[in-house]
């Protein structure tokens, strides 16, 4: 196995990236990222700790993560699952990471920046829903954001309807917790409960 181990060897690879790959780069949020960010409903969130990296789906209301201004973003931190494994990381190391994706749209929003994490009572009441404020908010200082080419959601053929795959053919979340815990956690029940605990606990 040859392993490339130096920028030298990646660059003897791949070359230098051409104007249109680097003139996108800003280090604010511009009017046309403005609009790509206030149409998705959906971004994935990096971070980093001492343990390892992760990368959390974040999903709401399109324009859910709010543009203060024009170097701030700030993301509420809706019901989970309780792991805290975003939040733990920003807490001791800021770096993170967004990657918006737009239904039907093949580009899609890169954010990196710093993060910390608030529990200003009067930020949280700002993004209640349904009269439920999140628990903390995420905020965010932009230090690059640009747009990725359309070439990966192309390939994936994401958007395309006849592409869907059956959810009957996957393994349940119930029955993957069945498995992990031999029977203990999950089953049947759990898959029959989920929809409307969902419904209760969405915000």
């Amino acid at each position: 196995m040859s392993i490339v181990e130096t920028i030298e060897q990646l660059e003897a690879i791949y070359g230098y990236p051409n104007d249109a790959s680097t003139v996108k780069v800003a280090d604010r949020v511009t009017p046309s990222y403005r609009t790509l960010m206030d149409s998705s409903p959906f971004a994935t969130l990096a971070t980093v700790g001492p343990e390892c990296v992760d990368c959390s789906p974040r999903g709401d209301l399109p324009g859910f993560v709010r543009i203060h201004d024009e170097k701030t973003l700030m993301m509420p931190d809706r019901r989970g699952n309780n792991r805290c494994d975003s939040l733990r990381n920003i807490v001791r190391d800021p770096r993170v990471a967004l990657l918006f994706l737009i239904p039907g749209s093949g580009s899609t929003l890169r954010v990196n920046g710093r993060a910390h994490v608030s529990a200003d009572p009067d930020l949280l009441a700002s993004f209640k829903m349904d009269g439920k404020a999140p628990r903390t908010v995420i905020v965010v200082t932009v230090e690059e954001i640009y747009f990725q080419c359309a070439r990966a959601i192309v390939r994936a053929d994401l958007w395309n309807p006849d592409k869907l795959v059956d959810p009957n053919t996957l393994p349940t979340p119930g029955q993957i917790l069945a498995e992990m815990s031999e029977n203990t956690v999950g089953g049947e029940k759990y898959d029959r409960e989920w929809p409307e605990r969902a419904r209760q606990t969405m915000w």
